[in-house]
């Protein structure tokens, strides 16, 4: 029973690991997927409407039998925080980081994405959802590791440098090596386009994680409020795209790489991971869930290689090595903070447990506390400290 209880623990602990990570694989294919897609000519709006049309579709069923009887009751001013989610997730954030893939490249987008922890940190001291004290190292780690970050986002998005050969890609890389200098020009151009669009993507991507931690206090059903965000960014989303795209044409789609990324990004990255990181946030807080994001660079890059062809800049590699440093010296200092939250609630006296009396009667823990030290003074015994239970 105890080896049981061990592993039952161990289990409940790697959950959130195990979910960040297997997010981090969904969200590497939908960022290839996606930009094949783009390449072929598809509008990132409707790109937008059509993925949480689909989120929307998949979840939606799952939080109206499964959280009936515990949705609680949507207020007005839930309702007010659910409508600034789907603007922040699928209609800003969403909208940006596409159109910064289609300037750049997949590598390059997940590795300008790995800043949103930072940025998380940030905007959650800003929000007095995270406490800093520069005389801990934990603080002093989270704030370097932030710094550093920013560091490495502001040089990918300045220097581009050289190409990075690949092995499997040598073949591919001469013909753009002798492209025309108007061409380069112009590329380079939309690279820091690119790269400005996604540093607005992760900037209302951080704020989503903060907003959606707070709503989840209020509206503790994570399918219903997943659900919500998908629907209502839906409808903003196609509000957006009405006035961003007058040819009707654009809204075709057929058997083809368009609707399966569509398809995938919309089941897959929104309704599964707005769910998942939805409960992750819940039981680790923003920073955590934003700190998993280099797997999926890596992920990507290989198959960006093999796939697309994709060229990676030594610019993106020194930027990326920067970003990650920082990344993980946020996860750090997280993990450090963490640690000592638990060893604290672990050395308080619970005031809240309940004893059992002889007689059967039930009462407060503090009210034994108080019978004993009354039956001490009355037999005159010298004492150095209150009983304390764990």
């Amino acid at each position: 029973m105890e080896i049981q209880g061990r592993c039952g623990k161990f289990f409940q602990r790697c959950k959130p690991y195990v979910a960040m990570i297997s997010l981090q694989f969904g969200y590497a294919g939908m960022n290839v997927i996606t930009k094949v897609s783009l390449n072929h000519g598809m509008s990132h709006y409707v790109l937008v409407v059509y993925r949480h049309a689909f989120a929307t579709l998949s979840i939606a069923p799952f939080a109206l039998i499964l959280e009936r009887k515990v949705r609680p009751k949507l207020t007005l001013w839930i309702f007010m925080q659910i409508f600034v989610l789907g603007l922040l997730g699928p209609v800003i954030d969403q909208n940006f980081y596409y159109a910064g893939l289609k300037f750049t490249s997949p590598t390059f987008s997940c590795a300008m994405s790995n800043i949103l922890p930072a940025m998380t940190f940030v905007m959650a001291v800003l929000c007095r959802m995270e406490k800093v004290d520069l005389k801990r190292v934990r603080c002093q780690a989270k704030v370097v590791g932030t710094l550093v970050t920013v560091a490495g986002a502001m040089l990918m998005t300045l220097y581009k440098g050289p190409i990075v050969e690949m092995v499997w890609t040598k073949h591919v890389h001469p013909r753009q090596m002798n492209a025309p200098p108007a061409a380069t020009d112009s590329a380079d151009k939309d690279w820091f386009k690119g790269s400005i669009f996604l540093i607005i993507a992760t900037l209302a991507w951080a704020s989503l994680f903060i907003l959606q931690a707070a709503t989840l206090k209020k509206y503790d059903a994570p399918l219903s409020l997943t659900s919500l965000i998908c629907f209502v960014g839906t409808l903003q989303a196609i509000a957006v795209t009405l006035v961003m795209e007058r040819k009707p044409s654009v809204w075709r789609i057929g058997w083809d790489m368009n609707l399966l990324a569509a398809a995938y990004a919309g089941i897959v990255t929104s309704s599964i991971a707005y769910y998942v990181q939805g409960l992750v946030i819940q039981s680790r807080g923003p920073v955590f869930a934003s700190a998993f994001s280099p797997l999926m660079m890596i992920v990507v890059a290989i198959m960006g290689s093999f796939i697309l062809f994709e060229n990676i800049y030594l610019g993106g590699v020194l930027g990326a090595i920067l970003i990650v440093a920082g990344l993980y010296s946020v996860l750090w200092g997280k993990y450090k903070e963490n640690k000592e939250e638990e060893e604290q609630e672990a050395m308080e006296l619970p005031r809240t447990i309940k004893g059992n009396e002889g007689n059967g009667q039930v009462m407060d823990i503090a009210e034994v506390d108080e019978v004993e030290l009354e039956k001490t003074k009355a037999n005159n015994i010298m004492t150095t400290s209150p009983d304390q239970r764990l």
